[in-house]
């Protein structure tokens, strides 16, 4: 009987890399969501299921979960967002009983999850990060005094600069902190770091005692053009970047996978941690391309405790069209020719929202985005309140 693989969320793009690989290393793939996008159109998914809302009825999604976990032998689950992530890590006990998920134990996976309490273990063990302070502990007065402006209003819990603000002055803080606080949960003041330094990733798996893998790339453009999520990379190497990662992770106690960004300070060229991402990020097809197969790293660790020896190849470029598009259309001033925009293709740029080998979730997650630029709610969202 073939052994089976769960995507949470799977609709995902991030999925599409590793759907592909499993599907071909024999596994059948199963997909669980709440809406139809990317990994549902895959060619290489087997099975799709559409849940509730995980965020907004959390017991009915765990029911029905384990149901399906039961009913189809799930060998091994993967949480592919945000949303899933925190609710496997609460619920991993009882996940376990039916299946096999590989996460931190949930007060391990707050500490690297939750962006302000990222930024008190930075401070404890040293690493360089931005000053930060909790709007939940201390007076929007006492927090402004600390971190000094300009600064920014970061919800503890979000992607892709959704509910940020920057505030250049008090007046601004009083402003925005409410409204933010309120629409995205507990927030922190952090100070702002400049345009103008270098956006770095870095991805390491662990099992809290060796970092078995390990890799890193370089932001070239990102949505929005201000700060946002990357729409191209490429992949690097660089020991000081995965040595400053890997050693928030051993102090936590993380085990599997951490996907970390980080940002070049201009003012001073030091590396500064920004937040842990406890899944998959979209651009980890980059990862694949360059050698390394997260996906079977993940399912071969979390069914037999080893990982195998991978060749990783840098110099790929991923590009995520859907997203690069809508930065082309918002560039202004940015000159495409100068950022290499219109090299669309060579024998080491691929794009992370599908392959000439899996067409379908390009040609549909682009019309998709196309859409996105014309919904207001999409634009809000993505840009922070205000």
């Amino acid at each position: 009987m073939k052994r089976s693989v769960l995507f949470l969320e799977g609709q995902t793009v991030q999925t599409l890399p590793c759907l592909e690989s499993l599907k071909r290393k024999g596994y059948q793939t199963h997909i669980f969501c709440k809406t139809v996008s990317y990994g549902c159109h895959s060619r290489f998914t087997d099975q799709i299921q559409l849940t509730v809302d995980c965020q907004k009825d959390p017991l009915q999604y765990k029911q029905d979960l384990l149901e399906y976990l039961e009913k189809h032998k799930i060998d091994v689950i993967v949480p592919m967002n945000d949303e899933v992530s925190p609710f496997t890590s609460k619920f991993k006990k009882e996940i376990n009983k039916v299946s096999n998920v590989l996460i931190p134990q949930f007060e391990v996976f707050l500490k690297g999850f939750d962006k302000n309490q990222l930024m008190g273990v930075c401070k404890s063990i040293g690493i360089d990060h931005p000053k930060s302070c909790d709007l939940n502990r201390f007076t929007l007065k006492e927090a402004s005094e600390y971190v000094g402006f300009p600064a920014i209003i970061k919800p503890n819990h979000t992607s892709g600069a959704r509910g940020m603000r920057v505030v250049n002055n008090y007046n601004d803080l009083q402003n925005y902190a409410p409204a933010i606080i309120k629409n995205f949960g507990d927030s922190h003041l952090q100070t702002f770091v400049p345009a103008g330094g270098k956006q770095f990733k870095v991805q390491i798996f662990t099992d809290n005692k060796d970092i078995h893998i390990s890799t890193a790339m370089e932001k070239i453009r990102f949505y929005p053009v201000s700060g946002g999520s990357s729409t191209c990379n490429i992949t690097i190497e660089n020991n000081e970047l995965v040595e400053m990662c890997s050693k928030i992770l051993k102090h936590i106690g993380w085990v599997g996978f951490a996907d970390f960004d980080l940002i070049q300070d201009p003012r001073d060229g030091r590396f500064k941690i920004m937040e842990i991402n406890p899944r998959l990020p979209a651009c980890i097809r980059t990862a694949f391309v360059s050698g390394i197969d997260f996906a079977e790293i993940i399912v071969d660790y979390t069914l037999t405790g080893a990982v195998k020896t991978y060749v990783y190849s840098p110099g790929k470029i991923l590009r995520y069209f859907g997203l690069d598009l809508l930065w082309l259309l918002k560039a202004k001033q940015r000159s495409p020719f100068q950022n290499g925009w219109f090299n669309l293709f060579g024998r080491n740029v691929y794009y992370q929202d599908g392959s000439l080998k899996d067409p379908m979730p390009f040609v549909i997650g682009t019309i998709g985005n196309i859409k996105k630029l014309l919904n207001p709610e999409f634009k809000k969202a993505k840009q922070g309140l205000g």
